[in-house]
This record gives C-alpha cells, sequence and structure tokens, in this order.
C-alpha cells in the first residue's frame, strides 16, 4: 500500500471538482447532503484564499428533483421522466451550492452543457471564455450536464468524462475526481482482499484500463465507475491536465488530500497550454487562411493575439471557432488558430483598429485569434 503525493493540489494554479451524486445526495433521504457540502466548501474556501482558482462539476439535479416529483420509489427512470426530475432538481442543487458557499462570501454561477459543448469548437469557445470570465470575477462555476434538454446522442451519461472535458476546456492543472474509493487498485478492492493500490500512474495502458471495475451499484444514485474516471484521466492527461482519484465521502475531503489521504495521481503528459497549442497546431483540420502584414507577423512570434488591424486578406469559408492559418506577406504560414470570426465578419474588420469592430459588427470578441489560440510556426 502507498500514497499519492500530497504536492499536486497545492501546486495546482486551477483545479475541478466532480462531486457525484453519491456525495451530494443524502440517500435515505433524497435531500441535499449539507453536512458534506458544509466541509467540502470550507475546504475550498481555503485553495480559493491563497489564490487558487476552483469550478466544481456537480451532480445531483435528477436525484434532487426525483424527491421533489415523488419518483424515489423505482430506480430507473424514462428520459422524460429524468429530464423532468433535472428540471425540477435544477434549483434545489443551485440553493445548495450558494448556501454553501455564502459563509465564505464567495459567489457561484451555473452552467449547464451537454456533449455538444464542448466537442462543437463554436460553443466550446462560448463556454472557455464564459468559465474564465466567472473566474476572473472571483465566482465558483458549477458545471452540470443539461439533462432538461439532452438526448441520448450528445449526452455524456457520467460527469467524469464532462468533469474532463471541463478541465481542457478550462486551462485547469488538476481534475480531482471525488468518489467512493481511494484510487485505482490492481482488481476490485471490494472483491479481492489481495488487490494493491496504485498511487501513481504515469502512462494509461491496456493494463492499466483493465484494472477498472464496475459502478458502486450500491449508492442508487451515480453512473460512473471506475472505467469511466480512467477515461476522463485519459481525456485530461491529452490536455495537460493531472487527475487524483481520491475518496470522496471523508469529512473535510479536500484537506484529507493534502495531508496524505490515500488517492491515484494520473500524471499530466504536458502542461496545459503546450497541449492545447499541439491540439491546434496537429490535430484540426484548417479552414481558410488569414493574410497578416509584417507587424502582425512580428507580433505574433513574441506570443501576441492577432489584432483585426494587422490582418490584410481574408480567405473562407469559415466559423467562429474553426481552425485557419496565418501566414506573412512572403505566404509563409506563421501561425494557426482558433478564429472568433466568421469569414464573413473577418473579410468586415480586416485592417480596422480594434476599438472600431463594434461600430461595424455591432459588436466584438475581441482580438481576430487570441493568443491563447495561436500556435506559432517554429
Amino acid at each position: 500500500m502507498s500514497q499519492a503525493p500530497a504536492g499536486p493540489l497545492a501546486k495546482a494554479r486551477r483545479i475541478v471538482f466532480k462531486v457525484g451524486s453519491a456525495l451530494l445526495v443524502d440517500a435515505e433521504t433524497g435531500a441535499a447532503n449539507n453536512a458534506w457540502l458544509k466541509a467540502f466548501c470550507d475546504d475550498a474556501a481555503l485553495l480559493r484564499a491563497r489564490g487558487q482558482q476552483v469550478v466544481v462539476v456537480s451532480s445531483g439535479a435528477v436525484a434532487l428533483g426525483r424527491r421533489r416529483l415523488g419518483l424515489t420509489g423505482r430506480r430507473s427512470l424514462t428520459l422524460p421522466e429524468k429530464q423532468a426530475a433535472a428540471a425540477a432538481g435544477q434549483s434545489l442543487l443551485m440553493r445548495a451550492w450558494e448556501e454553501a458557499f455564502e459563509p465564505h462570501d464567495l459567489g457561484v454561477a451555473q452552467i449547464l452543457m451537454t456533449r455538444d459543448d464542448t466537442e462543437m469548437r463554436r460553443r466550446w469557445l462560448n463556454a472557455r471564455a464564459t468559465v474564465e470570465t466567472l473566474l476572473n470575477l472571483g465566482v465558483v462555476p458549477v458545471v452540470n450536464e443539461n439533462d432538461t434538454v439532452v438526448t441520448e446522442e450528445i449526452r455524456y451519461g457520467d460527469n467524469d468524462r464532462l468533469a474532463a472535458r471541463v478541465a481542457q476546456l478550462a486551462g485547469a492543472d488538476l481534475l480531482v475526481l471525488l468518489s467512493d474509493i481511494d484510487g485505482l487498485y490492481t482488481a476490485d478492492p471490494r472483491r479481492d482482499p489481495a488487490a494493491e493500490h496504485l498511487a501513481v500512474i504515469s502512462e494509461i495502458t491496456p493494463s492499466i484500463e483493465a484494472m477498472a471495475g464496475g459502478a458502486n451499484a450500491a449508492s442508487g444514485v451515480g453512473t460512473g465507475g471506475m472505467a469511466t474516471k480512467i477515461a476522463a484521466a485519459r481525456i485530461a492527461r491529452a490536455a495537460g491536465c493531472a487527475t487524483l482519484i481520491t475518496l470522496g465521502s471523508r469529512p473535510h475531503p479536500l484537506r484529507a488530500i493534502e495531508e496524505g489521504a490515500k488517492a491515484t495521481l494520473f500524471e499530466a503528459g504536458a502542461s496545459p497550454a503546450a497541449a492545447y497549442k499541439a491540439w491546434i497546431a496537429g490535430s484540426l483540420a484548417p479552414q481558410g487562411w488569414v493574410s497578416v502584414d509584417a507587424g502582425a507577423a512580428a507580433a505574433l512570434a513574441k506570443g501576441k493575439s492577432l489584432l483585426a488591424a494587422g490582418v490584410r486578406a481574408v480567405e473562407g469559408p469559415f466559423d467562429k471557432g474553426d481552425a485557419v492559418r496565418v501566414r506573412d506577406e512572403t505566404g509563409r504560414e506563421v501561425a494557426r488558430g482558433l478564429i472568433r470570426y466568421d469569414s464573413a465578419d473577418a473579410h468586415r474588420i480586416a485592417g480596422l483598429r480594434s476599438d472600431a469592430i463594434e461600430a461595424e459588427l455591432g459588436f466584438t470578441e475581441g482580438p481576430m485569434i487570441h493568443a491563447d489560440d495561436l500556435a506559432v510556426a517554429e
């Protein structure tokens, strides 16, 4: 037996916590587990006080809504019943989070997502901008799957993978999956007493994936298991984000991590920024070209954003959020990036100063391509 390092939580600048229904909802009463919420928010407030940013991906709306609608007598619900329960439970879920963070003068804001929101680049950019703005305003984003409108085709189905996508779009350093078990074992410790705990995973191999067991059926409210957590860790790792799986039901679960409680750390493959820029440079098919002047090309080489003023020509068509190539006056590709305007609007603002964009379009999305969304050619 071994313990994961306590360091990852203390070192991370931006952390995404996934909280499942089994932790947030009292299985016997169907109401919010306010005592657990208070302890978690006490811990999260301490992280915030030392300058760290916190995002919560929270289950619980359906479980809370079932009680409100009198649907607690059976385990499975039809899709319309689940959506009705989610609609009824969202306000209860947010009230529970608001009341738990309120003693620390921390506001919360709800973000509802579907799989499309993190897989369609335009929506992905919008969601990322919202999360970034909330964090910069000192607010704790509380993210949940939008079960009230989602269909099976665009569902995540579990909040482990949703949490990994949120960690990716937020540029988080660490994803913490608060689970019903204190990490990954070589076998299911509930069935095999000889199973060994694994403290650090440097690479997710088929043998690691084979160690995953099933979901915890005993809780009666969750849908995820270790397999979904490993899948989430793989998504996060590709985005340069480490993942920590630990037991969430402990009193003050975040404090317990820093005090060396048993957990499994899946190490990140690279920094979030490096992984993101590698994804832009190598994984996306560019949809158009933007030609820039010498001054803009020099600014990009120094890590600056691409301003409309430096753009001389636009070749499309492309939509907001698409990848485009950026070339200099000689025709050489100098960068690739996710553009913040569609091709028609990009044509209209090419060459304009930043303070003239809103007058031309009636709105502004800032630079043509933000520095964070640019991969500069070597």
